[in-house]
């Protein structure tokens, strides 16, 4: 099971830097790093629900299931 974390995808979209998201949702630069390139093992539903506010998407847009 592989939880792939598409967060570029939506920054790039909605022509934003990582930068300007982890200070719009009160995180770190390297935190947020943590979490777009995959490797992190838990999203608090407050960040997710942040992330989503700030980039106007769903969840479905920044994480999907891909089965082994």
């Amino acid at each position: 099971m592989a939880i792939i974390v598409n967060l570029d995808v939506m920054l790039a979209k909605r022509k934003m830097q990582s930068k300007e998201l982890a200070e719009k949702i009160d995180i770190t630069v390297a935190n947020l790093s943590v979490l777009k390139t995959g490797k992190a093992r838990a999203i608090r539903f407050s960040t997710l629900e942040a992330i989503c506010g700030v980039l106007e998407c769903q969840p479905g847009d920044i994480l999907e299931y891909v089965p082994d």
